[in-house]
């Protein structure tokens, strides 16, 4: 399944190595990646392929989360079917 993830938090060194460690771990693939630093801030999006990972949904969004908590941002992840179902409508 195609998804979004949203990082954002204080920029500091190593958050695109362990968000991309992290998401290797769960075999999920990061199809594009965006990120700049905007006032201090650190700002990223991927687009990633979830098919090979093993972990429904909900609890993917539920690790990256905890992940997020650990290293002091917030990532989000939202389902590509969202963004698709909008252009439709």
């Amino acid at each position: 399944m195609k998804a979004f993830i949203t990082v954002i938090g204080n920029d500091k060194v190593g958050i695109i190595a362990k968000v991309s460690t992290f998401l290797a771990d769960l075999n999920i693939n990061i199809e594009d990646i965006s990120q700049t630093v905007l006032q201090g801030k650190f700002t990223m999006i991927m687009a990633v392929d979830t098919a090979l990972c093993e972990l429904p949904f909900e609890k993917i969004a539920q690790e990256l989360t905890r992940k997020g908590e650990e290293i002091g941002t917030e990532i989000v992840i939202r389902s590509g079917e969202i963004f698709d179902a909008m252009h439709r409508i």
